[in-house]
This record gives C-alpha cells, structure tokens and sequence, in this order.
C-alpha cells in the first residue's frame, strides 16, 4: 500500500522575462538567433524526410554548439521581453499576496501517527513531519530544502514508510530528468542508510519492515524490472523477482490496503496483467493471475478472502467490477458484480466495510458508497454545476471515512471526511484565498460547440461577472490537451485571478481524444482519428468567438505537452483566430520522436499515435504533425518553453519548432523561446512555479495591450 505519497510537481526556477510592447519597443530592434540549416534526410515508405534542424537534437545533452544556441536563444527572449520584467515582478508578487506562504495539510492518520506538510514563508519546498496519536511533540521526517540546498531544481517521489513506522525509504532527482535515486532513512535516529539504487521508480515495503520492493528504469526511461532490497545489503545483490520485455509495457508496484497482497502490475496505455506476492512472504515466486490480451485491462482490490477486480474485459469499455476467490484467481471464476454502463466510466476504492465507485459521465465525477454489509447504495451530494473530484490519502482499510478533495473554478480546494456509515460530511480544510476575493463575483458556465460531425463539445469557463460583456470585446485564455483519455477538469486557480480580476474569460475546451465521456470519447480522439481532436478544438474557437465571448484580436490559447501538440496543428490549420499561444513543453516533432524507439515512451505510445513505421500511420501523423505542417502564412504571437532535462518531450521539439516557424512565416509577429534548465513539469518550487506564471501572463497583457 502507498502508506504516505510525496509527490512535488517538478519544474525549475525561471529567469524573469516578459512579452513585447508595441509600443515601447519594434521586433527589429533585437535579432532573433539565426539556426543554422544542415539537411538531414529519413528515407521511409515511398517519402523522404528533410530535417534542417535534426542538429538540435542531442540525448547526451553535452553538444557545445546546441548549448549556446538555446543560451542564444533565451538571451534573445530576455532582451525582447526586459521591458516587462516590472510586470513580471508586480504579477508576481500579487500571486504571492493571495497565497499563505506559511500552511499545514490535514494530518492523516496512519496507525498511531499523524502524518502530514507544512509549508514555511519564505521556503520553496515542502517540510514533512509527524506526531503520535494523542500527542503535540512534532517531530520533523524530512525537511526538502534541507536537502535541496545547492540544487536549482529537486524533486522528492515514491515517499514511503515501513509497516512499522521506523524507516522511510524516498526517491530524489535533481536535474527534472526524471532519474531518481533511492535512499532510505531510519526515522528514530534521523540517520540514512547507505542502500542506494538508481535509477528507481516505485518502492513498496513488506510487511516485515526490512525488504522492500522497488522497480528500475531502463535507457527509455521505462521502468520494466521488479527487484527485493533487504535492509542493509548492497544492491548487488538485490534479487530480481520479475522483468518485463515488451517495450510498450510499464511496471508498477502496490501493496494492497489490508495488507494481504504485493501487487507486480504491468501495463501499456490499452493492457495489463497483475502478478501476486504474499505481502508477508516477500522471497515467494510471483503468480500471475491472468495474462495479457491485447486491449484488456483489470485491476485487483483485496477484500479479506477475495478480490474485486475492475476490468474491461468482454467489451465493458468504461470498465465493470468482478469478484473472485483468493483460492481461485483466474479469471474464468470471476462473477459479474457491477455491470458496465455506457458512457459511464468507473473506478474503485475499498475499505472492510464500504466499496467507494467513483462514476465518470460528462467530465463529471460522483461518488457512490456501497455498504458491503447490506449491498445499499449511497450518492455523495455535490452542488456546483461544474466541479472536479480528488482522491486523497485513504490509508487504514479499516476506516468508515473516506477523505476526498472538492473544487470548482470558484471553490477552492476543499478537503472533506465522508462518515460513510451515517452520511454526515465534515469540511476539514479549505485552501485560503488571502485578500478579497469573493466567489459570488464570478460565474462558472459550461457551454456546447458543435463539432464537424455533429457532435456536442463541451467547453467549460469562468468569468467576474462584473467585466463580462457577451459583446466579443472579452479577452479570452482557452486551453486544451485532448489526449490518453485523461480529464481536464475544472479547477481552482489563485494565481488565475489574475486573468479574471483583469477582464478574462478562462475556458477548457473538452475536445475529444480526452476522457470526458469514458472510453468512446478518447477513442474518437486516437490513432486514426486523431485529427478530431484539433478540428473539435477549432470548433469551440469558432462557438465562443460568434457567441461574442471574445474576438480573434483578444484570443489566447494555451496548452502543454499533447496539449502542446493541439497548439501547433490548430495554429497551422487556423492561424487567423488567435491573437497568441503560448505553448508548454510542447510534442511538435511527432514524426520524428515517432520514428526513434530509443526515445522515453516511444514504443508504448503507438498505442495513442499510431506507429509510423506503417505506411497508414506514417501518412496519417505527417498531415498534422504540427512540425512539418508549418506553412508560408501568418501566425499570431507565439512563446514556447521547453525543458532542458525533459525525458518526455525533449528540448529540441520545441526548439526546432520555433526555428523553423521563424523561417516559415509570414508576419513580424513574436515567436519566441524560452529553454528552461529543468524537466517535463517546469520550476521544483512553489515561488519559482510563481514566476513562471508570471511570465506567461505578462507575455499576454503586454501583447493584448491590457493595462495593468
């Protein structure tokens, strides 16, 4: 079981830059680094492929020539956008000024502690402590910037505690390259042992609190094998329990909530398998429970002398629930126990007494309790029209309380206990808003474009009812992602208010490829259709500019990583309706990562993009592959940032991107780059995190003339 899960979003520290004024300063002024133009040429199928920029492209990260070209680069940024850094700083501090620099997370209890963060003015990083059930002594497990002292970035993962509360083994990296080393710790002396392993990704213990689990990750990045540490070895002698070969498969780890069982879970983004360990037998040989088939999913819950498994199998696409013995696992003993239901996608959670659904229509969660004793049912009540759900940290199988995270685009993030046996709910926690902001001054909405083929795309928003005129003359921020059927739900942002308080219109285009509607939706949105995702992007535009929600002048759009992707192909599908993009660690150079398996999570992403190595595929991800797509035609104002560490979508996507843009274009508009020194996510710290936003929304004033 993940007893006590750190995760800090990671991204790095970012210089304070700005946008171009118009008035105050011409784009000739300031020459943008020439790329160089070496041809590289890919022969495949009946095409040949010509890549100028392919240079850019190094995994060593050590090229001399590529380092100072993005030095030239974001120097160049810099200076176009100095004008603004007053901007910048006055953004940010008004960011900072509505949050409390010093908080503390709802503590959680786990056996006979307390576990919980605190958050100290003036500290970037988090500090983790816990105190003993019916006591006030604190005592500090681990304290982040303590240990981030003399790193630009660091990221904590996989934080988790032994059995019997003595050890705590976590992982760290310190570039944002996702490698993360695993160190273990002795909570009653604050001593850390010298078992190490790299590069790790998840780490479980047993139940004899001295062998964990942990996986590694091989040269992809992709973690594929499962090793047992005994407390005190060294790793070379670590046993190897299991390894899986399929480049399109994930290993993972998770020790189930009542303690029974080890689960070794393997996956792509369409299938799995699970194999069993006894959680107190950690040297027995896994048994697999039932192996792969392609496009079948399951995963398996323990209850007491069974398991509920939740499942695709036998075309349940949005998933259904079944049972089976421990004694008999396979799956030609399991019983229906939850039907699947159209456009209804499931999941579960499960407690001694109580099975938690938590049902997907809409882009809309709700959470069903079932008592396990009486089979009766039971709907939690929510109240806003849009809202997004969270789980939180439900660790004690025995627990009649289930704790979730509630909000809205107006509601903060809200932290509830449902007493899942008399109904009653208890608030423990809202995120405060310091100033005056009041959540009755705005309006949360959700609207329907109508796509292409006729179908209704959702698009949720939310405005200060006081600046919203439905005149057009509204700025307006729309993002998208629109990818591996996962959600973009509404949610909460401080930071946001800035935007709103000023004018904007903030929007979520619920375009398929997404996960809104269950698994159909992510379907209509994949592979050979994936050109959906761009043109129901474009049809939400097309809706929120003729129902006077904005204009094109006063359009921004925004999206990071495949929401990055949807940026570039809906800029050279439709450059005319935006006024800027803003585009985040953006996947541009699809063919080409496509094309190199040795590249993080090639191999397994075929599943969503297709593999181009077939002729289909290959012709099908050339027509909207936002990199050879670009055209001699107008495109609005356009700043991407990359990271430099990013294992997910490298640097040099974004980077030849941008050059070849500039080549390509029509206009003497903006497009600029910033490379930051950090991985997929962005800034490790809470204010650099700041910062970041800061420049993104100067960048968007600055251009739209919007006075501060």
């Amino acid at each position: 079981m993940k007893y006590f899960i750190l995760v800090v979003i990671a991204v790095s520290a970012i210089s304070c830059s700005s946008s171009i004024s118009k008035n105050e300063i011409s784009v000739e002024t300031v020459e943008p680094p020439i790329a160089e133009k070496i041809p590289h040429e890919t022969a495949i199928h009946d095409t040949i492929l010509v890549d100028h920029y392919h240079w850019m492209k190094d995994k060593s990260r050590t090229n001399p020539k590529i380092i100072e070209h993005i030095e030239d680069e974001n120097n160049y940024t810099d200076k176009v956008l100095a004008h603004t850094a007053h901007l910048q700083q006055q953004l940010y501090d008004e960011m900072v000024s509505r949050i409390p620099e010093s908080d503390i997370s709802v503590p959680v209890r786990i056996d006979t502690f307390f576990y919980y963060w605190k958050d100290i003015e003036g500290q970037e990083y988090s500090v983790y402590c816990r105190k003993h059930v019916g006591s006030i002594e604190e005592h500090v497990i681990l304290d982040i910037n303590a240990l981030a002292e003399g790193y630009e970035y660091y990221d904590v993962q996989e934080l988790e505690l032994s059995p019997n509360h003595q050890y705590m083994a976590f992982s760290y990296d310190t570039t944002g390259a996702e490698n993360y080393t695993m160190t273990i710790m002795d909570l009653t002396t604050g001593e850390y042992f010298s078992d190490s392993a790299y590069p790790v990704d998840d780490i479980e213990w047993s139940l004899d609190n001295r062998v964990l689990y942990y996986t590694t990750t091989d040269e992809t990045g992709r973690s594929n094998k499962v090793f047992i540490h005994k407390l005190g070895e060294t790793v070379d002698r670590d046993k190897l329990i299991y390894e899986d070969s399929d480049g399109s498969y994930y290993v993972w780890l998770y020790r189930t909530k009542d303690d029974k069982w080890m689960l070794i879970n393997s996956g792509s983004k369409t299938s799995s398998e699970c194999r069993i360990v006894p959680a107190d037998d950690p040297y027995s040989e896994p048994v697999l429970v039932k192996e792969r088939v392609q496009d079948v999913r399951y995963y398996l819950y323990s209850h007491l002398d069974s398991f509920f498994v939740i499942t695709n199998i036998d075309g349940a696409e949005n998933f259904k629930v079944m049972t089976c013995p421990f004694k008999d696992i396979q799956c030609s003993s399991w019983e229906e126990y939850i039907p699947a239901r159209d456009s209804t996608q499931i999941t579960i959670d499960i407690f001694r007494n109580y099975l938690v659904i938590y049902e997907l229509f809409a882009g809309m969660e709700k959470i069903r309790i079932r008592d396990l004793k009486n089979n009766n049912d039971y709907y939690v009540p929510f109240q806003d029209e849009l809202y997004s759900l969270s789980r939180a940290s439900n660790p004690m199988f025995d627990s009649d309380t289930l704790r979730f995270s509630y909000q809205s685009f107006i509601t903060p993030q809200t932290v509830y206990d449902l007493n899942m046996r008399d109904h009653t709910m208890v608030m423990c926690k809202q995120q405060k808003v310091n100033g005056s902001y009041e959540p009755q001054d705005f309006k949360q909405e959700r609207v329907f474009a109508r796509a292409s083929d006729g179908t209704a795309i959702p698009i949720s928003m939310v405005y200060k009812k006081e600046t919203f005129s439905r005149d057009g003359s509204n700025p307006l921020l729309l993002e998208g992602y629109g990818a591996y059927g996962d959600l973009y739900e509404p949610y909460f942002s401080p930071s946001r208010l800035s935007l709103l308080n000023r004018g904007f219109v903030y929007a979520i285009a619920h375009v398929r490829g997404g996960g809104e509607y269950g698994r159909q939706w992510h379907e209509q949105g994949r592979l050979l259709h994936k050109r959906t995702t761009f043109t129901d992007f474009i049809s939400c535009t097309e809706y929120l500019i003729d129902n006077g929600y904005t204009n094109p002048d006063k359009l921004v759009i925004q999206g990071g990583s495949a929401g990055g992707l949807l940026v570039g192909a809906v800029l050279n599908m439709r450059p005319e309706l935006f006024e800027i993009a803003i585009a985040d660690v953006p996947f541009v150079d699809v063919i080409n990562t496509m094309l190199d398996p040795s590249l993080s999570a090639t191999i397994s992403e075929y599943e969503e993009w297709g593999n181009p190595e077939e002729k289909e595929y290959f012709d099908y991800i050339m027509s909207y592959c936002p990199y050879y797509t670009i055209k001699p035609q107008r495109y609005p104002h356009i700043l991407a940032l990359g990271g430099f560490y990013d294992p997910r979508v490298n640097y040099w996507e974004p980077m030849k991107w941008i050059a070849k843009l500039r080549e390509k274009k029509l206009d003497s508009n903006l497009a600029l780059l910033k490379i930051q020194f950090s991985g997929h996510m962005g800034a490790s710290g809470r204010y650099s995190y700041l910062h970041e936003v800061a420049l993104k929304y100067a960048f968007m004033f600055d251009i739209l003339g919007i006075d501060f």
